[in-house]
């Protein structure tokens, strides 16, 4: 199902400090709202927190709920298990009180597998069946398209490259935002903005990184061979100043055609975490 001429729906976006929920209509985003969370309130103060986001948006002509959570889903159920920074989510029926309370149809995944998805339905993997969407922020996520849908895996672990072996770590570690705070003893931010002005040692942090980001980018591609990576996340927004150290990696991929093939993308979706929310929907809505 599109989004465009398809029903109505919400998406949400849960993490530690905040909540995001959003009315998508005809493709675009009619209502945002966002409210602070207490996450370190109780499960029930936290879920206060969220109805009180998705009530700002919600319309009488909303078809279903999606909501992107950064934690481990049993997707059968929509239970979330061990939310990131909410002590109190230990294992939440969060479909059940969703559909419960508002009455319409819920699907909840995590937050990389909902930014893949929202890249598919309103971003650039739209004209892509075989796809991931990588994360670069305070960790490494992903999730993953494949033959035009997103693809959770059985136990909502697909995509977790993030937490493959690399070095004396994981991924993660090495291409994350962690490996600026961990070997650098600063952040990104502040790292890119020092490389803004031509910091010859930003400069080299960020080549660095890149090289670690291309190895990540080969163990992606051995396990899935996508069309194309879409980036996400706080590190991306510094694409250009590891672009070259990152293909330069990617060089030594086994694989000549896939070398001359896959693109590799920043994410310029607006609101795209709420957008991906809503995308649960319409993907589940395609059978």
């Amino acid at each position: 199902m599109s989004p465009r001429g398809g029903p109505a729906v919400v998406g949400v976006d849960l993490g530690g400090t905040n909540v995001r929920a959003g009315l998508v209509v005809e493709g675009r985003l009619d209502k945002v709202r966002a409210e602070p969370v207490r996450g370190r309130g109780t499960a029930e103060e936290v879920l206060e927190d969220l109805f009180r986001a998705i009530d700002a948006v919600m319309g009488p002509d909303a078809a279903g709920i999606g909501a992107g959570v950064p934690s481990v889903i049993d997707l059968a159920t929509g239970t979330v298990h061990d939310v990131q920074n909410i002590p109190s989510w230990k294992k939440v029926p969060l479909k059940r009180i969703l559909e419960d309370r508002y009455g319409r149809p819920a699907f909840v995944n995590n937050d990389a597998n909902a930014f893949a998805a929202g890249e598919k339905y309103f971003g650039k993997i739209g004209p892509y069946d075989s796809a991931v969407g990588l994360i670069v922020g305070t960790g490494l996520g992903a999730g993953i398209i494949a033959n035009g849908r997103l693809y959770s895996g059985a136990n909502c672990g697909a995509g977790e490259f993030g937490m493959l072996p690399y070095l004396d770590r994981n991924f993660e570690a090495y291409a994350s935002g962690q490996f600026f705070e961990r070997v650098h003893g600063t952040s990104g931010r502040e790292l890119a903005a020092r490389a803004e002005r031509g910091d010859a040692r930003a400069l080299a942090a960020f080549d660095e990184f890149g090289r670690h980001l291309g190895e990540a980018v080969k163990a992606v591609c051995y396990a899935v061979d996508p069309e194309v990576i879409v980036l996400g996340g706080s590190v991306s927004r510094s694409f250009r100043f590891f672009r070259d150290s990152l293909w330069r990696a990617f060089r030594t991929y086994a694989y000549s055609i896939a070398r001359e093939r896959l693109k590799i993308e920043v994410s310029e979706t607006e609101h795209i975490a709420v957008l991906g929310a809503a995308a649960l929907y319409f993907d589940a809505a395609r059978g």
